[in-house]
């Protein structure tokens, strides 16, 4: 995998992090959250298609290495939303 090649792998793991979070209601964070977001949420959806036997479905070839957009937008919502809810509530 080339540099750029890598560019490209964590432009996408953005993309679909910041997705994912804006779905599961992430409020903060910034470009490395997405991007970190984005690889756990492919871990965790990749993971949990597997688990129920659904397809691999718009998976993006980078490299020789597959992405799959959709589980990585599907894990990273889940991820967030299981977050939020161990998160403090404000108090009023």
């Amino acid at each position: 995998m080339t540099f750029l090649e890598f560019l490209v792998y964590l432009l996408i793991a953005a993309v679909c992090g910041a997705i994912g979070g804006a779905i599961g209601g992430l409020t903060r964070g910034g470009c490395l959250v997405s991007i970190a977001l984005g690889f756990v949420g492919a871990v965790l959806g990749t993971w949990l298609a597997g688990l129920l036997g659904l397809p691999q479905f718009l998976v993006v070839d980078v490299g020789g290495s597959d992405f799959p957009v959709v589980w990585a937008v599907i894990g990273s919502a889940l991820f967030v939303a299981v977050l939020g809810l161990f998160r403090p509530r404000p108090r009023s």
